[in-house]
């Protein structure tokens, strides 16, 4: 199921239209640390403001000043190319003068101080958004209440965004194919099988591909398709599937399996859209302070938890050490799994990419809500502000606002 077919938990709700990320000052975001720089260690910390460019061009602009390697930076999380965003870096045994000198049209740099330990994914408490939706007014502000008033009480949910899936949405069905071990229907999906939204070039290439025109397809690869021509060239050398896919890069399989697991776990959550917020005996319930994770005895005496967000349910973000959940949760995950044929056992035979799992809860909560209106020389907008936690994606909420899936 794409992300746009996904029920909304406030489908009995209009929405009120509207359009994002027209300007790169309609979608800011900023991240909410963890913990601050203590002033000693090795590890130099910065804060990181970019605009129109994505982190992994952001971390490469710091490094080449640097003189280090991207991988020696480290960081706590993504953030949107189409965006002004805040984030923070961190680089080791980097003097903050060798950052007076940096300048860039698209990134700004702020030395925070030193700290111990390098930043690793994960490692901050959630991200501030302010975000402005445009072609609606402040005739717009009361409806946009009626859904924002819901998703306060009762938790937005937390699905998986469609950035997870791919600009051509395929993202998940590669991962399944990896974890069901069918390498050739990989293949078939990964190098072949255009759609319309393909460009020219790409388009061509998989058109010779399902023809069999294997050295055709290597020519009309654009460049900067270097995994795409990696395997396309191991296969037209080998003929083997297998053999292809060890030339892809481990990064780009690692994300299709999570997106394949991203998909199993939005499908769980569909099935429970009108009860997230709600406990069930056997559910396996987080706790919000922590992300402990237990399994629910008696529903009526932590429905009274969960009501003041202390707990909420979970769902599966299935791997080869996933407990599923006991009770009507369980049997909703089971047939999750049973329609896509497999187990969680499968994901501990994926190559080199072994995934242990983990459970994710089943909605987040929106903190510090603000809806206002007002216009500038663009036009008039509703503005949405909110902090949401790690991990958690911006678009969901607003799509529930919104009612727009395009």
């Amino acid at each position: 199921m794409t992300p746009a077919a996904l029920p909304y938990l406030t489908g009995d709700l209009p929405g009120i239209g509207g359009r994002i990320k027209e300007h790169l000052g309609d979608f800011r975001v900023a991240e909410v640390p963890l913990y601050e720089p203590c002033g000693e260690g090795t590890h130099l910390y910065v804060r990181v403001t970019k605009a129109g460019i994505t982190t992994p061009e952001a971390v490469s602009r710091l490094a080449r000043h640097l003189g280090v390697r991207p991988h020696d930076i480290g960081l706590a999380g993504m953030k949107d190319a189409r965006a002004i965003s805040s984030q923070r870096m961190c680089v080791e045994h980097v003097d903050a003068a060798a950052l007076a000198s940096f300048r860039d049209p698209a990134m700004s740099v702020e030395v925070l101080g030193l700290h111990g330990n390098k930043l690793r994914p994960g490692h901050l408490k959630g991200n501030r958004f302010e975000i402005r939706i445009r072609g609606v007014s402040a005739e717009n502000v009361p409806a946009a209440r009626a859904v924002l008033d819901v998703l306060v009480r009762r938790g937005v949910p937390n699905y998986f965004g469609e950035q997870r899936f791919g600009a051509r949405n395929d993202t998940a069905v590669l991962g399944e194919c990896m974890v069901r071990n069918e390498l050739d229907e990989f293949l078939a999906v990964f190098l072949g099988r255009p759609q319309p939204g393909d460009s020219p070039d790409c388009r061509a290439a998989r058109d010779a591909f399902d023809a069999g025109q294997y050295a055709r397809a290597l020519k009309r690869w654009p460049w900067k398709y270097q995994n795409e021509r990696k395997a396309l060239s191991v296969y037209k050398k080998r003929g083997k599937a297998g053999a292809a896919m060890v030339a892809i890069d481990k990064r780009m399989k690692r994300l299709y399996v999570s997106a394949f697991q991203s998909r199993i776990f939005n499908e769980v959550l569909l099935r429970r859209i009108d009860t997230l917020d709600r406990m069930w005996v056997g559910d396996l319930a987080e706790k919000t302070e922590n992300g402990a994770v237990f399994e629910v005895e008696d529903a009526e005496a932590e429905q009274l938890r969960a009501d003041r967000f202390e707990i909420s349910p979970t769902g599966p973000v299935v791997g080869y050490r996933s407990k599923l959940a006991g009770g009507e949760a369980g049997r909703i995950e089971a047939e999750v799994l049973q329609a896509h044929r497999v187990e969680p056992e499968d994901f501990h035979h994926v190559g080199s990419l072994r995934s242990k799992g983990t459970r994710r809860a089943l909605r987040f909560a929106l903190a510090e809500p603000e809806l206002s209106a007002g216009d500038d020389e663009h036009g008039t907008y509703v503005q949405l502000c909110f902090t949401a936690p790690s991990g958690c994606y911006a678009t969901v909420a607003l799509r529930e606002i919104m009612k727009r899936d395009d």
